[in-house]
């Protein structure tokens, strides 16, 4: 018969040998490489973060971090992929605006990002740039709202193509300032920069990574950026809410994996992520992009992504914006 302090010694022992699995798991992680799914082509602002992160990433943890770019569906085939994936934190996924805006844009998606998406950490917040093209009278926000109302039916608003922050970005300009545009969708930002620069359209709220170049080198004017504050890389543009109070659109930038995911695994990335961020390098190249490293718990990424979409679903369902 095991007596009463022999079976508390061994009830101690099942305890302080099972209470370590989680922690064990993300100390040991990882041990093999780990799949990192962009929604995008290599190249753009989306892969050009996700590469500089996972190389980081990779140094540190003594694993690959593999970028696996997966296109299509406005990021619906990366983002559903990666809810799809066993949630052991070898698969995980860059979260970008789409993520918010297609909650509500997609009639009919199989998922939802704010349920089936475990938050891990968020990487920054780049602007858009109200940009016109250079023989654009306008020379402020306020004129070219009013030159807007003065020529109904006569200005564009281009983009990176439909359901796009940049797209929305436009339309809500337009449904907090009354003037409305003919919106001109393009696949991709180069093609709708090149009629900016010639003229066919008047007017983008384009990432800043993509416009930045055509901007100082004068190709192209900016009226205004579209973040709560001025950008160090257009010190001297002021922010779209100082003629449009309450306007704010950016694009947060994060990472994600699916729900199930052990929280030790989540805290260690977010761990390795913040650590990554904080470095004058990262720091410094980060802002070359348009924005400043915002390091953030899980939890605060989380409600950053919830803001975000409900945001974006008010500015989809006033526009009308529907995609089957």
């Amino acid at each position: 018969m095991i007596s009463r302090r022999s079976a508390l010694g061994l009830f101690a022992l099942a305890v302080t040998a099972a209470a370590p699995i989680g922690s064990a798991m993300a100390l040991d992680y990882p041990t093999r490489p780990v799949k990192w799914v962009i929604g995008y082509p290599p190249g753009g602002a989306t892969d050009i973060i996700g590469r500089l992160i996972g190389q980081r990433l990779s140094e540190r943890l003594g694993q690959q971090f593999v970028i696996e770019n997966k296109p299509g569906a406005g990021n619906n085939i990366a983002t559903e992929s990666v809810i799809n994936a066993e949630p052991d934190g070898y698969t995980l996924l860059f979260i970008n605006p789409a993520n918010y805006i297609n909650a509500s844009l997609y009639a009919n998606l199989k998922f939802n990002v704010i349920r089936d998406i475990a938050p891990i950490a968020s990487f920054n917040r780049v602007p858009n740039v109200m940009t016109v093209n250079k023989d654009v009278p306008a020379k402020t926000v306020a004129e070219f709202i009013a030159y807007v109302k003065a020529n109904p039916g006569k200005v564009n608003l281009a983009s990176s193509g439909n359901g796009t922050s940049v797209h929305l970005s436009g339309e809500m300009f337009m449904a907090m300032t009354g003037a409305k545009m003919t919106h001109v969708p393009y696949r991709g930002a180069a093609p709708a920069l090149t009629d900016l620069i010639g003229g066919q359209v008047q007017v983008i709220f384009d990432n800043m990574p993509s416009v930045l170049q055509h901007i100082k080198s004068g190709t192209l004017r900016a009226l205004a950026v579209t973040s709560t504050q001025r950008s160090p890389q257009l010190p001297d543009t002021p922010i779209l809410a100082d003629a449009v109070p309450g306007y704010e659109a950016s694009a947060l930038f994060g990472m994600g994996a699916p729900k199930d995911t052990p929280k030790e695994i989540i805290a260690k990335l977010n761990a390795e992520v913040n650590a990554i961020l904080a470095e004058p390098a990262i720091k410094a190249r980060l802002i070359e992009l348009g924005g400043e490293p915002l390091i953030q718990t899980p939890e605060q990424f989380g409600k950053d992504i919830v803001a975000e979409t409900e945001k974006w679903r008010k500015v989809v369902e006033g526009a009308g914006l529907k995609v089957e």
